[in-house]
């Protein structure tokens, strides 16, 4: 049979019908799909796909297991290096990164990496195939893991299995950071998805705190002083929002993404009353920014009950840094998009609600720092958005809250903590950071990356420790 220069579809909710839910709108392949889609990958004598992998998974060797229909020892191989692959094989943007170097995408479409690795990982959950046990020896070397979001949660991981007793700090009630308050339901589930995987790191002998918010309960130095860790690892990413500073902003009726997406998200509220979270979007909605974020957002809003959902975008949709696939079902779904389009003010009633979005139209001039095309306004092209809400999805910073209590820390200019590219490691000596604290918002898998990084440092920096005491 001749090769297919097609990647099998991945099977979706009609958009329609999942407008209205937050079902889980990707489905997953079934086994022969899978089978198929395998057997599509050429298996390279120079696989190029792994180097677009932050984790290093060995990807044709996992794709081979598929192929072959040993989905145990696909799952196996592709946690050899990633503690979370129902949650990559989901939210990755493997087309910038092991889909964009396979050899197969120059002819036709690339394999479908992370559908398969998402078929290999729903398949190991829904048969609870936990991973192997590691016990700690009872005098191992104690790690803290401030925050449990991607990098802190594979830090752990890897440092389980490596032997180490570790412990997460998690500042809300539910572990997960991002994956649980930030990525919506409909991408992401979560008692099917994220908790499940948490629940197989506790397994490994992970401890997690929550509710437990570093800086505050515990300063870094309390924990390798009097709480008796030997190192520390800083996970806690980029959560404080941005705003652009323009009238308005204060009025009932706006929202930071953050805000809007950890109610719904973490707190529930799209499932009020039942969860006592109520979350007001109006009629219409509009979403200020073109990242994944704005995506999640704009998707929300409407699944809330919004009758008409704005994206609004300085830049046009080439420049959207959104996903391709998030952007396509936002279309699919009936986001308007209003591009080369600028909010200058938010205008409220009465009562202080909001009421309409003052916009000026854009146009692009030439590129910028960030090498994409530095949008100028259009003198006199000003208008109005009537609307009842506005989300601002325009990027986080870091929480400040580890800096102010951790004399001797080095930050950078935006106040990212400084930290070793490939180590991550700090000026603080045992101390070490990675994902969006350090980076600034990233995505997903490039955290988890630095947290394996980071986990490969602090075992070497410990057996370095333990060998001058010996």
């Amino acid at each position: 049979m001749a090769l297919s220069l097609k990647k099998h579809p991945m099977p979706v909710q009609a958009p329609e019908v999942r407008a209205h839910n937050f079902e889980e709108v990707a489905l997953g392949y079934d086994e022969e799909t899978a089978v198929a889609e395998a057997e599509r990958c050429l298996h390279c004598k120079v696989p190029q796909c792994r180097k677009g992998c932050p984790v290093s998974v060995d990807i044709p060797a996992f794709i081979a297991k598929i192929k072959e229909r040993d989905y145990g020892g696909a799952i196996e191989k592709i946690k050899e290096t990633n503690s979370l692959p129902a949650v990559c094989g989901r939210v990755c943007p493997q087309e910038n990164q092991c889909e964009k170097y396979c050899i197969l995408g120059k002819k036709g479409e690339p394999v479908g990496i992370g559908r398969l690795e998402r078929f290999a990982a729903d398949r190991a959950l829904a048969k609870e195939m936990p991973d192997a046990p590691f016990a700690a020896a009872p005098d191992a070397q104690r790690v803290a893991v401030i925050g449990s979001g991607p990098s802190g949660l594979s830090c752990a991981g890897d440092l389980a299995k490596r032997g180490y007793k570790v412990t997460i700090f998690e500042a809300l009630h539910k572990a997960g950071g991002v994956l649980s308050y930030g990525i919506p339901e409909f991408r992401l589930p979560k008692d099917k998805v994220v908790q499940k995987e948490i629940e197989n790191l506790e397994k490994l002998g992970v401890t997690i705190e929550t509710d437990a918010v570093a800086g505050r309960l515990y300063t870094v130095d309390e924990l390798l002083g009097e709480e008796g860790f030997d190192a520390v690892f800083i996970g806690t990413g980029a959560g404080l929002p941005r705003f652009q500073n323009i009238p308005g902003e204060s009025l009932s009726g706006v929202y930071s993404a953050n805000e809007f997406l950890t109610r719904c998200n973490l707190m529930k509220a799209y499932r009020f009353p039942d969860y006592a979270t109520p979350l007001k979007v109006g009629k219409t909605a509009a979403i200020i920014g073109g990242g994944n974020v704005a995506m999640d957002a704009a998707r929300t809003a409407l699944r809330l009950g919004a009758e008409h959902v704005y994206i609004v975008y300085r830049r046009s949709e080439a420049e959207l840094p959104a996903r391709a696939e998030e952007v396509e079902h936002a279309k699919e779904e009936g986001i308007d998009f209003r591009l080369l389009t600028n909010p200058v003010a938010i205008e409220g009633d009465e009562n202080g609600w909001v009421k309409a979005m003052r916009c000026i139209r854009m146009e692009l001039g030439e590129p910028d720092a960030s090498g994409r095309r530095r949008p100028i306004p259009v003198e006199g092209s000003e208008f109005s958005l009537a609307v009842d809400t506005v989300i601002v999805a325009i990027g986080t910073g870091p929480n400040p809250i580890i800096a102010q209590t951790t004399p001797g820390l080095a930050l950078t200019k935006r106040g990212n903590i400084a930290a070793d590219e490939e180590t991550g490691a700090t000026s603080k000596p045992g101390v070490f950071a990675g994902g969006d604290i350090v980076t600034g918002a990233a995505t997903v898998i490039l955290a988890m990356g630095a947290g394996r990084k980071a986990a490969a440092a602090i075992d070497a920096y410990l057996k370095e420790k333990k060998a001058e005491r010996d």
